[in-house]
């Protein structure tokens, strides 16, 4: 297995940045929606396998299990080259920082596929909300066990309220996207596939597991409860929560928790990972141009 050294790592995540900000708009725009539908395969998977485990298992391994199945759509993603906006919070500042892109160019690359990234999230959280979320008859639908689970997490999702619901839904994206920029710098720092997964799987398992908040990934979590929580029955209302699910909608959406996450997730990205990597090795970097 070959490892290269840190500095190598930050000097190659500095050329792969200034290689994403070189794209046409229409490249980043649909390699970001293969993103987002990866992340969504990660998040769909994760949902039907946590299913159950909490009430058997226990709270902690159920977590466990969310977090050890997720992984799934960052390795795709890895090792298939599409664009991921909270991975790109890292490697376009870090291009800005070593080779002096323009941060307009910067801003560009974090639009196109922030965009993209919704598009393939809402795609998929559709796939699996008319798929195996919910179960049909000539009656019409019902949410099966998995589409419970999707709504509840969805709820939990949209009950950020007040200035202590946003601080610390702030401070859960920071430590997601620390988690996830450092597993990207693990993949980057192996040359074979197995290096790559394995280097990728352990921080994404903590992040998930940990209970922190990705903003891409919320793009499915939360469309993917609106969409199914139609079909749930009293019953299943009721495990939930009729307050808990009626703060769940397309606006609470996005006031309460993906525009606040979103920019948890470029502090973490930018600036725990990009600004002080850089920082640390950016002599030795300049020294080897």
């Amino acid at each position: 297995m070959v490892f290269h050294p840190p500095v190598t790592i930050v000097a190659k995540t500095g050329d792969a940045g200034k290689y994403k900000v070189n794209m046409p708009a229409w490249n980043m725009l649909l390699r970001g929606f293969m993103a987002g539908a990866y992340i969504a395969m990660g998040a769909g998977l994760a949902t039907v396998c946590a299913t159950g485990v909490a009430a058997t298992l226990g709270a902690g391994i159920a977590k466990l299990v969310l977090g050890a199945v997720f992984p799934v759509g960052l390795i795709i993603i890895v090792l298939t080259g599409a664009e991921l906006f909270t991975g790109d919070a890292m490697f376009a500042p870090m291009a800005a920082f070593i080779h002096k892109v323009s941060w307009a160019s910067v801003l560009n690359l974090w639009v196109w596929v922030y965009i993209g990234n919704l598009i393939g999230s809402l795609v998929y959280a559709f796939f699996m909300a008319y798929g195996p979320l919910t179960s049909w008859s000539a009656a019409g639908g019902a949410a099966t066990a998995f589409g419970v689970t999707a709504a509840s997490i969805a709820a939990g999702k949209t009950a950020y309220v007040g200035f202590f619901g946003m601080f610390s839904a702030f401070l859960k994206a920071i430590c997601c996207n620390w988690l996830v920029n450092l597993a990207i710098l693990l993949g980057i720092c192996a040359d074979d596939a197995i290096g790559k997964i394995v280097g990728i799987w352990f921080p994404i398992m903590a992040f998930v597991a940990s209970g922190f908040e990705h903003c891409v990934a919320n793009m499915y979590f939360i469309p993917a409860g609106i969409l199914t929580a139609p079909y749930l029955s009293a019953d299943q209302i009721a495990s939930i929560g009729a307050a808990k699910l009626a703060g769940l909608n397309w606006v609470t959406m996005w006031t309460n928790n993906i525009i606040i996450v979103t920019i948890g997730n470029i502090v973490g990205g930018m600036v725990f990972v990009g600004i002080l990597y850089w920082y640390s090795f950016r002599d030795e970097i300049e020294a080897a141009k």
